[in-house]
This record gives structure tokens, sequence and C-alpha cells, in this order.
């Protein structure tokens, strides 16, 4: 679909707020559990127009993670509630190519399309953290095999979704023909790391395939972004760095024969909003006070990938070998602390905040500025909006912000279709039959 090209707004969904001390504001509620909070919110995003609502997931837990990721739904069961109680914005999970299967999740994805009526989109991670195998009783691939085993999964499930064609459920009473023969394929998959017959047990996905997200950033990940996604969430702390993401996804999407513009750049933003910028300035250091050095921590150690608990934490960010966890996240920390001079509180501090994460403080002019300053200059084709704390941070953005990038052209005013493939200006795919 050719039109003119707008910004794109994911509302990022953690239900105790992005910072590690959100919950801890007056104003706050609280819950990744409280599906109260997350249906007013969701509504909230639709009400502003937003492209979809994301949620991320992890498989494991404990005392010492994010208030938002301590306890939460299952994101696929929570998506089909969402399904019923939104009308237009898309509804975008996470789910694990490592610790999953790709029947079940072409199944589940191709359902919450249907309930949803094409808003569906699949988050493909492959659980960077090892520890996750203790609960699934398998060992846990090292990086590369992660990636060439989510390649293989990712082209088995676009596989099932194409079983039938979109008019194989004819349902003629009066020739007794349910379902049309001539239009079923049956995949009969053998590969190296899994062997699936198909077909699916539903019909085709309303969007043809539910939207492909991917977040990886390593070389592998962004390989495969290029060949199957429609949505890199990245995250990049400037806009030099981020431009120069944007150039290399966008080329290496060219590399794979796609035209560049079917896949939108979408960088975490975490915005802190002021009628001034010293108020802004003011919010976050209330929020940051909140902040047991204790509780940022294990944020950072778990991005970095090493224990820090044997430096000192108001000096430098000793030289760590990259971990096999999350590579890019680690990378892009380590440059962050040399780049501005962080000492490891510090760096840890601003994990708790964003993890890794764009923040940026201001006036809704001043936020806005920014949004069309990375748009314009091809550092991204849109931001997963990241509130620090909810309703109120959400309330903010969507009260303030998105009428000045309505104001500017930048954003829509109203839907123009009901799809999440249409929110993106994407195409529905063709039919793929095994072995074309």
């Amino acid at each position: 679909m050719t039109r003119k090209r707008e910004i794109h707004l994911g509302l990022f969904l953690q239900g105790a707020g992005h910072h590690v001390s959100g919950w801890r504001h007056p104003h706050a509620e609280a819950g990744s559990e409280n599906f109260d909070l997350l249906r007013r919110v969701s509504q909230i995003a639709e009400a502003a127009k937003f492209d979809m609502v994301f949620l991320a997931d992890g498989l494991t837990s404990g005392v010492d993670a994010h208030p938002s990721t301590i306890a939460r739904f299952e994101p696929l069961t929570l998506l089909s509630a969402l399904a019923l109680v939104t009308d237009k914005i898309g509804l975008a999970a996470t789910s694990s190519t490592t610790y999953g299967e790709p029947y079940h999740t072409a199944r589940a994805f191709s359902s919450i399309d249907h309930l949803s009526q094409g808003r569906a989109a699949w988050n493909i991670v492959t659980t960077s953290y090892a520890r996750t195998a203790s609960n699934f009783s398998k060992s846990h691939p090292e990086h590369d095999e992660r990636y060439a085993v989510a390649e293989e999964f990712v082209d088995v499930v676009r596989g099932l979704w194409d079983s039938w064609d979109d008019d194989a459920f004819v349902k003629d009473k009066q020739s007794g023909v349910y379902a049309d023969p001539t239009k079923l394929r049956t995949l009969d998959h053998k590969g190296r790391y899994f062997s699936v017959k198909g077909p699916l047990n539903i019909p085709r996905p309303p969007q043809g395939h539910p939207i492909l997200i991917q977040a990886g950033s390593s070389g592998p990940g962004q390989d495969l972004a290029a060949r199957t996604a429609d949505v890199v969430f990245t995250a990049q702390q400037s806009l030099e760095e981020a431009q120069a993401f944007y150039i290399s996804l966008k080329g290496r999407v060219a590399r794979f024969g796609r035209q560049p513009d079917e896949v939108a750049v979408m960088p975490g933003f975490l915005p802190v909003i002021g009628r001034t910028a010293r108020e802004a300035a003011d919010k976050l250091a209330e929020l940051d006070k909140w902040t047991d050095i204790k509780s940022a921590m294990p944020l950072l150690e778990e991005r970095i990938g090493h224990s820090l608990a044997e430096y000192d934490l108001d000096g430098p960010l000793p030289d760590l070998p990259i971990s096999d966890q999350l590579r890019s996240r680690a990378e892009l920390l380590t440059a962050l602390a040399r780049r501005e001079n962080l000492t490891i509180r510090q760096l840890a501090l601003r994990v708790a905040a964003g993890r890794g994460h764009h923040i940026v403080l201001g006036t809704p002019v001043e936020i806005a500025d920014r949004m069309q300053q990375w748009f314009e200059s091809r550092a991204a084709d849109g931001f997963n909006v990241m509130p620090p704390f909810f309703p109120g941070g959400l309330e903010d953005f969507t009260q303030l912000v998105v009428p000045i990038l309505q104001e500017r052209g930048l954003f829509r005013t109203e839907y123009s279709g009901s799809t999440l493939r249409d929110h993106l200006g994407l195409a529905k795919p063709a039919l793929v039959r095994p072995g074309s």
C-alpha cells in the first residue's frame, strides 16, 4: 500500500510502569495481573489511535525482578481477553521460539487474529536467559543456535498459516461440502529442528499472517528481522545510533529482496512530561529517589550478563566479555557508560528507569520535537511508548503529546482501517504453497 508516511505508535504495556519505582508514584496503579488496569490503558491507547498495544513476556520470576514482571498474565490469554474489550487497536505479544512449538504458536496467534478480526501480532523472541531452561527440562542453546532454531520455527509457522485458502470453508448446505479439499495444503515440513506435518486446524487468519515483530539487534537478530519481520522493536540511546541501526536494518531488508518500507523500525521511547523542562526533570528525580540501588542492580546485571557485586558502585563499569544473553543490550549499555562516563550506580539507575531505552524529559512540545526529529531523520518509523507509570504517564502522553503530532500531520486522527496490517500500511500476504 502506498500512502503518506506517518509515525507508528505502540503502547509497551508493563502493568506496574516502566520505571522500576513507577508503581510508587502517588497517582499510580499497578499490576501486570490487574486486568481492569490493563483493559483501561489499552482503551486509552485505542482512543488515541495507537497502532498497537504490546505485551512483553518472560518465563521466569523472582522477588528481585522488575515489579511489572514479577507476576503477569500469560500474554496470549490476555490478548484474547483484550480482543473482546477493544475494536481497532493491534494486539501484540511475545512468544518464544526456544521454549515453544511451531504448531502451538501458529494455532494460538491465528485464533487471536480471528477473535480480534485481524489485529494480532507475534513478537518473536529466542529467550536470552539460560535460567529459563530449568522450567522446561531442557538445555539452553547458545546465541547463534537460538537464532538458527528461530529461523526454521518462523518458516514453519508461516507455512501452517497458509494451510487453507482464504475461501476454503465453503459450508455449502446444498452440496454437503463444508471444506473444499482442493483448497487445503499439507505442509509436511522436515527440517533440522522441527518435523511438522500440518495442516493447521483453523481457517487462514484474517490478516493472512498475523504481524511479525522482532527485537534482536545482533547480526543474527537483524537478519531474522530483515527476512521475516513487519515491525522491529529496538533500544537506541542517541539519534546517531538510531540512524546507524535504521540504515543497517533497512539495508538487510533490501538484501533479502524486500522493500525497506515494508518493515517499521520502532525504538523504545520513555517520555517524562512536564509543563516545563524543570518540572519533567523533577518528576524523574522523584521516581529515582524511590529507587533502592538493591532493586536496580539485578536489572543491570541481568542485561550486562555478569555479576557486579565485587566492583565499586561509584567506580566505572569494568571491561567485561559481552554476554551470550542479551548481547545487543549489553553492548548498548556498555557504550552508554563509556560515552557518558557513568559509574555503575548511575548506569543502574538509568536501567531502572528505562532498561536501556531512550528516556526523554521535557514539555509536550519538546517531546513531540524529539519524536519528529527521529522520524524525519530516518532514525525511526515510529515509537514503542513506555510510560514510567500507569495510567497517568500514558494519559500525559495521549492528552498532551499526541494532539501536537496530529496538528503537525505526523500521526493519524482516525483509523483508516480495521486490521493491524491496515494501521501499518501493509498488504495481506499471498498464499505460499509448499515447495514454491
